[in-house]
């Protein structure tokens, strides 16, 4: 059985909004002929999707394993898309993922040295899209952070970075020369994703707040509704007069990897694998001097 990947989109769509009115509006069809083709959807399956009584509609344990594996499949068909038409206009272009801080010259020039063929272009990415941008295609290869949804991404680790508290300026501990987790017990914390995957070893209150990329942490923590906590290289990127970062050495330090969708298979990728390596001394001590910020301004 060949799964339909426009009934795929069309189960994501519901899966995400939980009402076949507001899916069908979203993706311009009628909601019958959104129903018949959930329906279709099971009937390939053999499996219910969705629960629908008068409370409202639910995924059952099918739809919440397909809505699971759903995101992957449809990145990977989207890329494999963008990668068929790149090679039909002739053209070789790399696109290097990055994140705020992490310098890409180093490794762009040793690959360009290798491929002057190659246009190489740079795209800065934020906590909650660095897979999503990878399996989709709109990045061939990146520079991410820890933590990140590993599945469908191949990680190879380059290198470590000493982990700061974010804080705001007029907080107790603002301007000390280091601070341990004890000091910040009981502060609340503004985190990005899943509480479980903070870097500390005792658990912050969270805040409550969930946030998409460094400028909205930065705003809650210079607001005052908590702390927070980045890789040293993100503050030289990041200064500003109402925030303060301090070194905490007792935590475990900041990993940076080199990430490419485990599908993607391409000697060009793999050549600036190669590069972001054999550089990776370079970027780490870069991106912790004014050349970091330079690099992604």
């Amino acid at each position: 059985m060949d799964l339909d990947l426009r009934k795929l989109r069309y189960f994501v769509a519901v899966a995400d909004r939980l009402h076949f009115g507001r899916a069908a509006d979203e993706l311009h069809i009628a909601q019958p002929a959104l129903s018949r083709q959930i329906r279709a959807l099971e009937q390939d399956l053999g499996a219910s999707l969705f629960t629908r009584d008068r409370h409202g509609v639910e995924l059952t344990d099918a739809g919440r394993q397909l809505l699971a594996d759903a995101g992957p499949l449809l990145a990977s068909a989207h890329a494999v898309r963008r990668r068929v038409s790149v090679a039909a206009r002739g053209s070789r272009r790399l696109v290097v993922g990055f994140r705020a801080g992490i310098p890409v010259i180093p490794a762009t020039r040793a690959f360009e040295a290798q491929h002057p063929d190659v246009v190489v272009d740079v795209q800065r990415m934020e906590w909650d899209d660095q897979a999503p941008m990878l399996l989709d295609g709109r990045v061939d290869v990146g520079y991410v952070r820890l933590p990140i949804d590993e599945t469908g991404l191949r990680l190879t680790p380059l290198y470590t970075e000493p982990l700061m508290v974010v804080l705001p300026a007029g907080h107790r501990l603002a301007g000390k020369e280091e601070v341990t987790e004890a000091d910040l017990a009981g502060e609340p914390l503004v985190w990005h994703a899943d509480p479980s995957t903070q870097p500390t070893r005792r658990p912050h209150p969270d805040s409550g707040l969930r946030v998409r990329g460094m400028e909205e942490t930065l705003e809650h923590v210079a607001a005052g509704r908590g702390i927070s906590f980045v890789g040293r290289s993100a503050t030289v990127f990041y200064s500003r007069p109402d925030i303060s970062y301090v070194p905490i050495p007792d935590l475990p330090p900041d990993q940076v990897c080199l990430a490419v969708a485990a599908s993607r298979t391409s000697p060009v990728v793999e050549d600036f694998f190669t590069a972001a390596q054999a550089t990776a001394e370079i970027t780490a001590e870069c991106g912790n001097h004014d050349l970091g910020a330079a690099v992604v301004k």
